[in-house]
């Protein structure tokens, strides 16, 4: 079973997301802050990682488990309320390999993730 983390300082999103993508076949984890996220992912690599842009110290984040062990294998999608290019760009320069649009719902998570829940 592929594991994903919901790294999000709402506990509503974090519930959604969560509810969402284990239906798809997903082992999910939540972490509410940066801190909490990387101390996970050092116990235990996801993989595939959606990091809220609003979360204090997302960037740092991205870039802190790309310097894991294994940390460039992890899919990391960086979230944001608005195509915003200049924070997409610092998402990207980060470490980010995609990005999803807030709010996200059933339909945009199963079309963004319903061909990676079950690969390898």
């Amino acid at each position: 079973m592929r594991r994903l983390m919901i790294a999000d300082g709402s506990d509503v999103v974090r519930k959604v997301g969560k509810r969402i993508l284990s239906g798809m076949g997903f082992m999910v984890y939540e972490a509410s802050n940066s801190l909490e996220a990387l101390v996970r992912c050092e116990a235990e690599l996801p993989n595939i990682l959606i990091i809220d842009a609003g979360l204090e110290g997302a960037l740092e984040l991205i870039g802190n488990i790309r310097r894991l062990p294994n940390g460039s294998s992890v899919r990391i999608y960086y979230c944001v309320v608005e195509a915003d290019l200049k924070k997409m760009m610092a998402g990207k320069r980060a470490g980010a390999d995609d990005f999803l649009l807030k709010p996200f719902d059933r339909k945009i998570l199963t079309s963004v993730f319903a061909s990676q829940s079950m690969a390898a």
